[in-house]
């Protein structure tokens, strides 16, 4: 066996080996692209369902107080206590995600 036949039968399955590897980089790059996809989605959903909240809450206020300025609504301590306990959790929601935001920072 000389020494061009050697090299031409090593050669052989260390290409084929490199083969093999570069379709795995490639496959492992594209799941990596995905998920990196599929996670700025999440945030994002993340982010709009905090809006929502708060945009439900809001407008349970607003209409909390328009309620009690009516005349003949007889509101009772309930309605109140509902409209503080809004109030409570707003800015509660509002006190953790400034906090997770100066935790991020850091």
């Amino acid at each position: 066996m000389d020494i061009t036949t050697l090299i031409v039968a090593m050669s052989i399955p260390s290409g084929i080996t490199g083969f093999c590897f570069w379709l795995l980089e490639r496959r492992m790059e594209k799941r990596e692209k995905e998920r990196e996809k599929k996670e700025a989605v999440r945030e994002k959903q993340e982010f709009l369902i905090v809006k929502s909240i708060g945009a439900a809450i809001s407008l349970g206020e607003a209409t909390a107080e328009a309620v009690a300025r009516i005349p003949d609504s007889h509101c009772n301590g309930d309605m109140h206590k509902a409209l503080e306990y809004a109030r409570n959790v707003k800015h509660e929601q509002k006190d953790f995600l400034t906090q997770q935001g100066i935790e991020a920072i850091y």
